[in-house]
């Protein structure tokens, strides 16, 4: 069976790719993304994998707590993860207050910004779709404004945005530091989901 993976950053693909699977990057931009998986779509039957780390909806998930959503196959290989929806969006949930509200409304587990994609060009080519998402960020985690322009366009980590970010105001470093450890986490949680896999 095909395997195509979708995943936002390099650090996710860098994961991913030690279990021998070429991944997807979205790097924030859904069209792209979007436009790279339908290039990697074949005739074969396969699934999409949405995968890599997402922010907590439901208040009882904790960095590195494991979700999956989809296809019951992946959640076989994975007992301990939590079911149940994961939603996408295009731009990163990133206050307590949003992350309430989109619970509220969709009743999801956890949101992140590549399985809506993953999961709309996985039906519109009957592929089996699956996202297994590691939380970083718990519901009632505001995001610091450093962590939202610490993404590339590639992927990568846009260091010299984060340090300007800091630099504009200092108070943050406290709320960077802590959201710096739970994404340590939830790579640590990825990488083994993906070896689990």
């Amino acid at each position: 069976m095909t395997l195509i993976v979708a995943c936002g950053l390099k650090r996710e693909a860098r994961i991913i790719a030690r279990a021998g699977v070429v991944a997807v990057i979205g790097g924030g931009d859904a069209a792209r993304l979007e436009a790279a998986l339908e290039v990697r779509v074949t005739a074969l039957s396969g699934m999409i994998l949405s995968c890599g780390i997402a922010g907590a909806l439901d208040p009882s998930l904790e960095p590195g707590d494991v979700v999956i959503d989809g296809d019951a196959a992946v959640a076989e290989l994975l007992p301990d993860a939590r079911r149940g929806a994961v939603i996408g969006q295009d731009t990163i949930a990133a206050t307590a207050a949003e992350k309430r509200a989109l619970h509220e409304l969709t009743g999801a587990l956890a949101v992140d910004m590549e399985s809506h994609v993953a999961a709309r060009v996985a039906r519109r080519h009957g592929l089996s779709f699956a996202a297994l998402r590691v939380i970083s960020d718990r519901a009632m985690d505001d995001l610091p404004p450093a962590a939202l322009v610490g993404m590339r366009p590639d992927g990568g980590m846009a260091l010299g945005a984060v340090l300007a970010s800091l630099v504009r105001d200092p108070r943050q470093l406290p709320a960077l530091m802590r959201t710096g450890r739970q994404a340590g986490r939830a790579f640590a949680g990825l990488m083994r989901a993906v070896q689990a896999i």
